[in-house]
């Protein structure tokens, strides 16, 4: 495999560079989504950070015809396309926020390489998204089998019935409407390939191994990360920090721009 330059990493993860600050913050999306839809928050950073977006291969704009699907069977796959973005736009001391699945890659990018990183900001994190003895994960193996499966069969009618659950706030249907219609761009053959690597992966055993400040960002009536899967994790990772948010669902860069802004930025000031 040939050796990427920066540009060729650049083009492959659809990089853009904003803003005026010198320390670098990179925002990471969840499953299904894009750079967009950080587009409510990261421009509160402009104005004191270097702000990275990216999508991941697979998503958005992103070079579809990098996805090897033996380099993203697992996490660090996306962890290491996560380092070579901030090597090829010469990070030091980052600001990573990461949204869903994406916390879990970044906490994976920290542990290989923590000289790059100064804090971690998990929105939404789970290390394993599966009920394992005394761990709640919030699904059973079956469920997951299940959610799987109607994902390979019908993609679509997967979209439009998983984007309410994921999203919540089901009196504001445009937010899942927009939700739904993210997961109906991407391809479904890498759809389905993203969600097995996400819904099968445990990375619980790695979570001590992070020595990077942390903050984890937990939204209530959340059914993707609920309330359990956060409070592990904040016992789990070394002087991380826990916000139990007001906000409802999965996607509080969506649905609580504000109030994920604000706790950012009570964390930052710290």
């Amino acid at each position: 495999m040939k050796t990427l330059t920066s540009e060729d990493v650049v083009r492959r993860n659809n990089v853009q560079v904003r803003g005026n600050g010198r320390q670098t913050m990179i925002f990471a999306h969840g499953f299904g989504c894009d750079h967009n839809m950080w587009r409510y928050v990261a421009p509160a950073f402009e104005e004191t950070y270097r702000i990275v977006l990216f999508d991941n291969v697979g998503a958005g704009g992103s070079d579809l015809s990098q996805f090897i699907p033996e380099k993203y069977a697992t996490l660090h796959g996306y962890a290491s396309d996560l380092l070579e973005i901030l090597h090829a736009v010469g990070a030091r001391d980052t600001v990573f926020v990461g949204h869903s699945v994406s916390a879990m890659v970044g906490i994976l990018a920290a542990i290989r390489e923590p000289a790059l990183f100064a804090d971690l900001i998990l929105v939404g994190p789970s290390p394993s998204y599966i009920d394992d003895g005394e761990y709640v994960g919030g699904f059973k193996r079956e469920d997951i089998d299940q959610l799987l499966d109607f994902l390979d069969t019908n993609y679509l009618g997967w979209s439009s019935a998983m984007a309410p659950a994921i999203m919540g706030n089901p009196d504001r249907p445009e937010l899942a409407g927009e939700l739904e219609n993210s997961f109906c761009r991407t391809d479904p053959a890498i759809a389905g390939h993203f969600a097995r690597t996400t819904f099968l992966s445990d990375h619980r055993a790695d979570l001590p191994a992070l020595k990077t400040p942390s903050l984890i960002l937990q939204c209530s009536d959340d059914v993707i990360a609920p309330d359990a899967v956060g409070r592990y994790m904040h016992a789990m990772l070394p002087g991380s920090a826990f916000v139990q948010m007001k906000a409802t669902g999965h996607c509080p860069n969506l649905s609580a721009p504000e109030e994920t802004i604000a706790a950012m930025r009570r964390y930052l000031a710290r």
